[in-house]
């Protein structure tokens, strides 16, 4: 496999930037760009929402689990994880198998802003959001930080974080490539 080719799957918590920094990597890679949120809203015709409430969180983590394993191409592709996705145990062994993992990460006070704007998030439909957030964040934060390349998001322009993803990807991108020879 050619190190240009190796995926790129970005990891962190909610509110962190993976679909928009994914996008801006993607476009400026020529890759494809695939949201694992997105990607099982279409595959079962219903939103996470919908998900969560009919079939329960644990439904949804297997949904998450069959789109790493079969759900997406193996090659030339910017894969967006959920946030849980790679809390899950065994997760980021799998994707570290699939390609580079980069972690997007950024302060308790930015995603509380950032996920204030959307309260359509399941595992925010709950009295008190705010401190939801800050509960999962403690209890994932250990989790994230063992996740490749971290990427600080906070009050850094887009263009600069995309610049920092790209280069942590290629320089992981040769790694991978030596490893899975």
């Amino acid at each position: 496999m050619n190190p240009a080719d190796v995926n790129l799957y970005l990891v962190g918590f909610m509110g962190t930037g993976k679909s928009t920094v994914g996008r801006a990597v993607a476009q400026r890679l020529g890759f494809n760009l695939l949201d694992s949120d997105h990607e099982i809203e279409r595959l079962q015709g219903r939103t996470i929402t919908d998900i969560f409430a009919r079939d329960g969180e644990a439904a949804f983590r297997e949904m998450e689990r069959a789109f790493v394993a079969a759900g997406h191409p193996g090659e030339r592709t910017v894969v967006a994880c959920g946030g849980g996705l790679v809390v899950q145990p065994g997760m980021l062994e799998q994707l570290e198998a699939r390609g580079v993992v980069v972690c997007l990460h950024a302060s308790i006070e930015t995603i509380l802003e950032r996920t204030g704007r959307h309260r359509t998030r399941p595992l925010l439909a709950v009295e008190n959001p705010d401190e939801r957030v800050r509960t999962l964040y403690a209890q994932r934060e250990p989790i994230y930080n063992r996740c490749g390349t971290v990427i600080l998001t906070d009050m850094r322009p887009l263009h600069d974080v995309v610049g920092h993803v790209i280069r942590a990807w290629r320089r992981d991108a040769h790694d991978f490539v030596r490893v899975h020879a």
